[in-house]
């Protein structure tokens, strides 16, 4: 393996710290690391080309209050294939909030449970306000550049998607909403390189929705109504509509008229999804209702006939009562486990002529963060790629594939100990079909303390992955991914070797 330091960051952050979101799985990395001639137990298929990027909360330096797994800095990983060659490298983005931080050398801002108000700093990111926005959630590739998101609305930051260098912001020539933000989860089109997008705060109308074309240019931008402040965490869209929601999980409106931001669900209100062409107006906004629930993250939405049909994990219970289980922070952080919540994949079909819905599951089995082929985004899909999580606890045990139209599930366990992220597919040169390509994720192996990207052959999930690549050092357990194909990549279409395209 050659190997090179990048960089190192200044972390405050004690050598005894107990917290178990900052220690053991999570356990930030200090390092920025560049890799090639890395080891492989396997093959790299010759015909896996281009580069998986996950983001990762890694903090910096302990809270100001209670620390969120959700608060940690943003650090991007990227393996990158190509020729049967493989790269690895991890960056921190360098928000404003990070450098701001590394220049005081301590935290500015409260995390997202902690009070706003007990934050150093009067400014800050979010639809809370006073809060660091630091671009941890969710990564994208729109328009050959990685796209960063936060948690709660923010900047999306620009990253190089083969070096990792920051870029900027994205400005949208000078229409960048930058008074809300975007939130974290922006979609993007393969086929007509839009990147649709909404965002919300605590001011009416509360949320917007908006289209960046193919050249970084806002193009659409309208307001989306709601009975008051929300926190919608993700969307969909179909071929010719985008796809919100009004999840009856929000904050408390009598806390948050004392400054408050504590949250409740309400059961007795349904889930509201609102379905506006894409290109639409606010007065084309068509409301449909259905059983209440919280949803963190939608799958896909695709039209039949007419109904739209859309696909994301239902929270059997949004809010878990502290049942005196487990330890204090397994008791706090309940809102992270997925076994709790009772997360399994769901399907609305919204009638667009009648106004009706029609749900049902679609699996008994506890999985969320689900990926599909992306090539089939807004469009009919059949299978889900989604994670299965360790019982109280924010940690990925195994990979499920959700087969929506025979019901059959195949499933693979890490093992005991080791633990993954979400895992992106990526379609093979001269796919054919919509499984014909190779699941792709990062694990952090706590027997061997090492982390590895594995390889998986997407149509025979259960064999376990076709190739073992071993990364410099353990990775911080981590979310939200992407593939971006080495065709959507300018500086990699233009080289005539991986080499070449990382400028060595």
């Amino acid at each position: 393996m050659d190997i090179e330091v990048l960089g190192r960051v200044l972390s405050t952050i004690p050598d005894d710290d107990d917290h178990p979101y900052r220690t053991g799985p999570w356990r930030p990395q200090t390092t920025e690391w560049s890799a090639t001639d890395l080891v492989v137990e396997g093959e790299i298929p010759a015909d896996l080309d281009g580069v998986y990027l996950r983001n990762t909360e890694n903090p910096v330096h302990p809270s100001l209050g209670n620390y969120h797994p959700f608060d940690g800095d943003g650090m991007v990983h990227v393996v990158g294939f190509r020729d049967g060659k493989v790269f690895y490298r991890n960056r921190f983005v360098k928000t404003d909030g990070f450098l701001a931080e590394q220049e005081s050398g301590g935290p500015l801002w409260t995390g997202i449970v902690g009070n706003p108000n007990k934050s150093i700093r009067e400014d800050g990111w979010g639809a809370r306000g006073r809060l660091k926005d630091s671009s941890s959630t969710d990564v994208a590739l729109h328009a050959g550049v990685a796209l960063t998101s936060f948690y709660q609305c923010g900047d999306l930051y620009k990253l190089n998607p083969t070096t990792l260098e920051t870029l900027g912001k994205a400005d949208w020539n000078g229409q960048f909403p930058s008074d809300v933000g975007v939130s974290a989860h922006p979609k993007i089109d393969t086929r007509t390189g839009e990147m649709l997008f909404f965002n919300y705060g605590k001011d009416e109308p509360y949320m917007h929705y908006g289209v960046v074309d193919a050249q970084e240019q806002l193009v659409h931008y309208i307001d989306i109504p709601l009975p008051g402040p929300r926190l919608p965490h993700d969307m969909a869209f179909t071929e010719n509509y985008a796809i919100l929601n009004d999840c009856p999980l929000f904050w408390i409106p009598e806390a948050l008229a004392e400054g408050k931001h504590a949250t409740r669900f309400y059961p007795d209100i349904p889930l509201r999804i609102a379905v506006v062409p894409r290109r639409g107006n606010t007065a084309d906004i068509k409301w449909f209702e259905a059983d209440p629930t919280f949803v963190l993250h939608f799958v896909n939405a695709y039209e039949e006939g007419e109904e739209i049909v859309l696909d994301g994990f239902y929270e059997e219970n949004p809010e878990p009562a502290d049942d005196g289980v487990g330890s204090a922070y397994q008791r706090a952080f309940r809102f992270l486990s997925q076994e709790r919540m009772g997360t399994r994949l769901h399907r609305w079909r919204l009638n667009m002529r009648t106004g009706t819905t029609r749900e049902e599951h679609l699996s008994d089995l506890v999985t969320e963060f689900g990926m599909i082929n992306a090539n089939h985004g807004g469009i009919k899909h059949r299978y889900t790629y989604a994670a299965q999580a360790v019982p109280g606890w924010f940690l990925f045990s195994g990979l499920v594939k959700h087969d929506t139209l025979t019901g059959k599930e195949e499933t693979y366990s890490f093992g005991e100990g080791v633990y993954g992220s979400e895992t992106a597919m990526a379609p093979r040169i001269g796919s054919t079909c919509e499984d014909d390509g190779y699941l792709i994720t990062i694990i952090s192996d706590m027997n061997k303390d090492i982390s590895e990207c594995l390889v998986f052959d997407a149509q025979r999930l259960s064999d376990g992955p076709i190739a073992r690549i071993k990364l410099p050092e353990r990775v911080s357990s981590g979310t939200h991914s992407t593939w971006a194909p080495g065709s959507d990549l300018p500086e990699w279409n233009t080289a005539d070797t991986m080499e070449d395209a990382l400028g060595l």
